[in-house]
Order: C-alpha cells, then structure tokens, then sequence
C-alpha cells in the first residue's frame, strides 16, 4: 500500500501553479487533469509516494522550463527530481528554440529516438512512471480516435502525425514490456487498439530509419 503524506499535497499544488494556464492539446481540459491521471496510475500500479509525485511532476521541465529541476530537488528530494529529469525528452526551452516545420519534426524525432535509447537502460523507479505517462497518453488518443467527431484528425495536434505517433508509441510498449514494467500489458493492449482504431496495417516502431 502507498502512503500518500503532505509532500503530496504540496506536489499537488506545485502541479497546478506550474502548469496553471496549460490545457491537454486539442481541448480546454486543464493541463492538470493529465498529471493527477498519471500519478493515479503509478499508485494503481503500487508506486511509491516518490513515483507518485514525480507522476505529478514528469512534464514539469518539458513544459514549464529547466528551471524547475532545481526547485523540484530543494521541494521534493533527489529521487523524485531525478525521475522527472529522466522522463523528460526535451525542455520547454529547447522546443520553443525550433519554429520551422521541418526543424519542429526532425527535433521531435531526434528527441523521440533519444529517449527510447535511454529507456532501454533507465531505472525501474522511472520506467513505472514513464509508462504510466504513456498509457495515460495512449488512452486518451484511443479516446479521440474512437470520437467520429475527431477520428484520425487527433494525429494533426502531433508533431510526429499519425505514423510518427503510432511507432512512437509501438516501440515505447515493447521496451517497456521487455523490461517487465508492471503496466507494460495494459499499454500494450491500448496500443494495439490505437493501431486498429488508426487504421493501421500493421504495428511498426519508430526506428533510426524515422530520420531520413
């Protein structure tokens, strides 16, 4: 059982402020309403109060700024601060330094593959809550595909559009299901029924070749 004390509390609240004029793409849902959904996750999959708090905390320097590492580290404490870090692909810094299309796509793509490499050897403590980031993601998506009033124009909020997106996904599940992560089986379903949702042929992970 994971007990929940008031540095969650605080994390709650840190959440909220960071990410306060946020919104989930392609809604008016707050931005929020991910981070409580991962941190959920990560308790649903037996977590700890660390995990559970980078859950929701893991988009802190993606999209709020690199500044947060350092207050995260002083608020929360190394283990959470480098989890965070280590379910980050790029800073908010970082993708706002890239305006043009092209550019946008080959940085997404650079930090996409740069990211599944580092996966592949991450500490089970992230990979939890990485996957539960993912799934979180990948139900949602499901989601809107599943919307005729959305369908296949979800992938347009993406950078990676619709076959970007889909093998990025594919070759998140099958590093997290060969590293055994405890959600690894329900992400897997989530994303073949992406695929089949998609209208995808056939499940293809994003690979080296994505770059050409």
């Amino acid at each position: 059982m994971t007990a929940l004390t008031d540095r969650f509390s605080r994390a709650v609240d840190y959440a909220r402020i960071a990410h306060a004029a946020q919104f989930r793409k392609g809604s008016r849902i707050p931005y929020i309403y991910h981070l409580l959904g991962v941190a959920s996750l990560v308790i649903e999959f037996g977590g700890s109060e660390d995990q559970a708090i980078a859950g929701l905390l893991h988009d802190t320097l993606d999209d709020c700024g690199a500044a947060h590492e350092a207050m995260i580290r002083v608020e929360f404490g190394d283990t959470v601060a480098n989890i965070v870090k280590d379910c980050t692909d790029g800073t908010a810094e970082g993708k706002a330094s890239h305006t043009d299309p092209d550019a946008k796509r080959r940085d997404w793509i650079e930090r996409k593959l740069a990211y599944l490499a580092h996966l592949r050897a991450a500490s089970e403590q992230t990979l939890l809550v990485s996957a539960c980031d993912k799934l979180h993601n990948a139900r949602a998506i499901a989601q809107d595909l599943e919307n005729p009033d959305v369908d296949t124009r979800v992938f347009e909020r993406f950078t990676g559009g619709r076959e970007g997106t889909l093998g990025y996904y594919q070759a998140l599940a099958e590093i997290f299901s060969a590293r055994n992560v405890p959600a690894a089986r329900v992400l897997d379903a989530t994303v073949e029924w992406m695929h089949e949702l998609a209208g995808a042929g056939s499940r293809v992970a994003l690979a080296v070749t994505s770059m050409g």
